[in-house]
């Protein structure tokens, strides 16, 4: 396969990846859990959810022909408590990410090293794509994290759970070495595990 081509399909899957892992860990939270944080100089995770959505639209609306901070983006209002409800609070979700991955839809082998940019800094397809991506990864390992320390001990894992290592370890080793792609099996076995 072409390098461009294997990178394009990589960071489409570690996106979804993000994406799958942040909302099993919001699906395992009641609603008000969402809006509570650890002190008044912390984000809640509604918070964040906001914050990614704002960010989204800003960097991925026209990213290839636009600059990827917009003129109408708020992003100090994306850091105050949303007044909306977790119903509210996911349909942005969803709304940012679809913004996303429409964007990846314009992303070829032919336009990886266009030079786009974000607060008049120029940077090439593949490098805004890596930014985007550690930012949101960055973020979702906050709201993992905090969902975790809500749930306590009716947290379920959404990686090798705790003193399970060797167990995994025996599995993996006990199969025909393969290439594949590790994200293909996180996201079977959330969709196998129902969460």
């Amino acid at each position: 396969m072409d390098m461009a081509v294997a990178y394009i399909e990589s960071i489409k899957k570690q996106f979804w990846y993000y994406k799958t892992i942040a909302e099993n860990a919001i699906d395992q939270l009641e609603e008000k859990q969402l809006f509570c944080a650890a002190n008044d100089d912390s984000n809640n995770m509604a918070v964040i959810i906001n914050h990614l959505y704002g960010n989204m639209l800003s960097r991925w609306t026209d990213f290839l022909t636009t600059d990827g901070e917009k003129e109408w983006r708020n992003r100090d209002a994306e850091f105050e408590n949303p007044a909306v409800n977790k119903k509210e609070l996911m349909m942005r979700w969803e709304a940012g990410w679809a913004c996303l991955f429409n964007a990846l839809e314009e992303v070829t082998p032919d336009n990886l090293n266009t030079i786009i940019y974000i607060r008049n800094e120029g940077h090439t397809v593949i490098e805004a794509l890596n930014r985007q991506l550690a930012h949101y990864s960055y973020h979702i390992g906050q709201l993992v994290y905090a969902a975790k320390q809500i749930k306590a001990t009716a947290w379920e894992s959404l990686s090798i759970p705790k003193n399970k290592s060797a167990e995994y370890n025996t599995e993996k080793f006990a199969e025909e070495k393969q290439q594949r792609n590790f994200i293909d099996e996180a996201l079977n076995k959330f969709r196998e595990r129902g969460i």
